[in-house]
């Protein structure tokens, strides 16, 4: 009965799915999840400074976030967008970027398709993004959607991460990051990539491998269950645990046992 109430857990201001649901996402192996949860181990766990570094290159940050304002400026024949960047504001969330940075992910955003000669920086916290005038109308129509689509920009950090929160446990400061990307944030300087894991159960198993995939069912379960207060004997989740990977476990003990055997062969004739 207890299970069978939804709600969330929330740790260090991040909600996390538990109850039903979340047991559902762990047995069925969901490819999709309501709350992925990257926990990143910091290479320094002491220091506030160092941790926020190493959340601003994590975390998704968009052109918005870093902006006092995006306006439209029609001036004759000249027609641009005006974007003034909050330098204070980079400079709090301590964010590896500068001007120059934030004209070239414009210049390099998919959508927006802006050749680099069209992108004017005016020193020190200006950036000038200019549109050619074909006609009124359609410069008019330019600008409208070049003002709605600029702000979503990605400047900084993984694109398919939400959001990154510093906690600390025991005296020791780690990221919880929200969102997918386990193999990024493994690999981001300044982030412990051995100690690193995820709450996806198919993520741990594409970026790690089935026994990785087998220990975060382990953990995922005894940590929802534990949540509720209630104890289950870990070897109950052990066994669910090798029922549900036994079988990619077992095709890859094949597969070595005839590269094993095809070795031999080779060596003997």
């Amino acid at each position: 009965m207890t299970l069978k109430t939804f709600h969330f857990a929330g740790v260090a201001s991040m909600n996390i799915t538990l109850g039903v649901p979340r047991i559902k996402e762990i047995i069925n192996a969901s490819k999709v999840i309501s709350t992925p949860i990257i926990t990143a181990i910091l290479v320094t766990k002491n220091d506030l400074k160092s941790a926020r570094i190493v959340k601003g290159r994590i975390e998704k940050t968009t052109l918005e976030d870093v902006s006092e304002y995006i306006e439209e400026v029609i001036k004759g024949k000249k027609s641009y967008i005006k974007i003034k960047i909050d330098l204070e504001a980079i400079q709090k969330l301590q964010l590896e970027v500068d001007i120059f940075s934030i004209s070239e992910s414009i210049a390099n955003a998919p959508k927006l398709k802006i050749n680099e000669s069209n992108i004017r920086i005016v020193y020190p916290d200006r950036i000038h993004v200019h549109v050619l005038a074909k006609d009124e109308t359609s410069t008019f129509f330019d600008l409208q959607n070049l003002r709605r689509v600029l702000p979503h920009v990605i400047i900084k950090g993984i694109p398919t991460v939400n959001r990154a929160v510093i906690s600390e446990e025991k005296g020791n400061l780690h990221l919880l990051v929200e969102g997918y990307g386990l193999r990024e944030v493994m690999s981001m300087a300044g982030v412990n990539g051995p100690e690193t894991k995820s709450n996806h159960v198919l993520e741990s198993q594409k970026v790690l491998g089935i026994e990785a995939a087998r220990n975060t069912i382990i953990e995922q379960i005894m940590y929802t269950m534990g949540k509720h207060g209630m104890t289950i004997d870990s070897r109950h989740v052990m066994l669910l645990a090798d029922l549900m990977t036994f079988k990619v476990r077992n095709d890859l003990k094949i597969f070595f046992f005839y590269v094993y055997k095809s070795i031999i062969f080779f060596l003997i004739f």
